[in-house]
């Protein structure tokens, strides 16, 4: 288990230099270049916000691998119905297997509103930056139901925690303004700069599409895919007046517990934890709480 656990183990590790230097990379090329296209650079306060809420997001993390191992390992141990080996084309197999499921459960975050109060954080920011990318929610739970069906299919603990860091990383990479739309083939099955431009736009047409990974295969197996039409609008359907981490990433769970308490009645109750964000029963719809409408989003009760 202390191998699995090892933070050398991990791919992550070895990006992390690779991270700070794109990230240095980009900075100066947004600083000097010249673009035809009005685009966005790095604000100080927010690339730092997006940092620190990157190594938080380690933090948890790290706490997730150990929560999660035993029940992971066990089932592979005595439930698999096979076991994949630890080869090349086995770490290929749990890559896009992992990869499904990390398309249901982003589905999920965004579709739900108590997932949606622990995954909003990433979206907070109004910039698409390398940064961004960083910004990563510190309550990452729901994964685990989303991966325990993988080891009853053989897939190992250690290839789930290693397929995990490999997508972690791809979607890194895919966090930026700086690059357009890449050649047709790649933008047919691949996840790309102009995909996840689409998954992080507050604009109407975007919102809540383009959900993949590395693989946008799946959007487009399942309905949620939408190409870039034109340069999305970041951030979520409201102003975000706070750089606090603390805000930022429970300040939605707050709000989420204030609805449930004052409902009256479990189904009720449960209906505001597990139905999309914004919704509330309809004799409420009228003075249900919104945040201050900001000029040129158009749905307050919808989200990125």
């Amino acid at each position: 288990m202390n191998d699995m656990l090892d933070p050398l183990k991990n791919p992550l590790t070895y990006a992390i230099p690779f991270f700070v230097i794109s990230i240095l990379i980009e900075l100066a090329a947004l600083k000097w270049l010249d673009h035809d296209d009005n685009l966005a650079g790095y604000v100080f306060k927010d690339a730092r916000t997006s940092v620190l809420m990157g190594l938080g997001s380690i933090v948890s993390m790290t706490v997730f691998k150990v929560l999660t191992f035993a029940v992971y390992a066990a089932i592979f141990a005595y439930a698999s119905l096979w076991q994949i080996p630890e080869t090349w084309w086995g770490l290929a197999i749990s890559v896009v297997v992992v990869d499904l499921a990390y398309y249901w459960n982003h589905r999920f975050v965004h579709r739900t509103r108590v997932g949606w109060a622990a995954h909003q954080a990433h979206h907070s920011s109004e910039y698409m930056t390398f940064a961004t990318a960083l910004r990563q929610k510190w309550n990452p739970w729901f994964e685990f139901f989303f991966f325990l069906p993988l080891p009853f299919l053989g897939i190992s603990p250690a290839a789930i925690y290693i397929a995990f860091s490999i997508n972690l990383i791809y979607q890194f990479f895919v966090h930026t303004e700086t690059v357009g739309k890449l050649w047709r083939p790649i933008e047919l099955v691949f996840n790309t700069p102009s995909h996840h431009r689409v998954h992080h736009g507050s604009d109407p047409e975007y919102l809540d599409k383009n959900y993949a990974g590395i693989l946008i295969v799946w959007d487009r197996l399942f309905g949620t895919f939408q190409p870039e039409v034109q340069r999305p609008t970041y951030g979520l359907t409201y102003k975000v007046d706070t750089y606090n981490l603390l805000r930022l990433e429970y300040g939605a769970f707050r709000e989420l517990w204030d609805d449930v308490r004052s409902a009256d009645g479990w189904r009720l109750k449960l209906s505001y934890a597990f139905r999309p964000p914004g919704w509330a029963p309809e004799a409420d719809l009228s003075s249900m709480r919104r945040p201050e409408p900001v000029e040129g989003y158009a749905d307050q009760r919808t989200h990125p």
